[in-house]
């Protein structure tokens, strides 16, 4: 495993609706890729900047890698970087913590200080 945590940012509709079912299917782009795509601390921060720059209403959500077992994947993706890929649905039940995903002052998406 090449991280305890990893993370995930979604719309806050989203992430409502998927805590109502009880279980997070995907977004969109999860759904055609055909996996759940997660980030590390480290790459949370280019993530958020690269895909959702001035976006409004997200969430951070922080997930228990270990608890995924192996349908949780490190493949290469973004400059050969290891990512971590979900292969099925997210069950909620592995979900440290959850977050607003505020916009600062400077325009970026503000992360939680002791993030790595």
């Amino acid at each position: 495993m090449m991280t305890d945590i990893v993370y995930k940012i979604v719309p806050e509709t989203l992430w409502r609706q998927a805590k109502e079912k009880g279980v997070f299917e995907g977004a969109g782009i999860d759904l055609r890729d055909g996996y759940i795509h997660f980030s590390t601390g480290t790459q949370a921060r280019e993530t958020a900047r690269l895909y959702f720059a001035g976006v409004a209403g997200l969430m951070l959500v922080a997930v228990n890698a270990p608890a995924l077992g192996e349908a949780l994947k490190f493949e290469p993706s973004r400059g050969g970087d290891l990512f971590p890929h979900l292969y099925g649905p997210l069950s909620l039940a592995a979900v440290l913590w959850e977050m607003p995903l505020l916009i600062g002052a400077d325009g970026v998406h503000a992360f939680p200080e002791k993030m790595p």
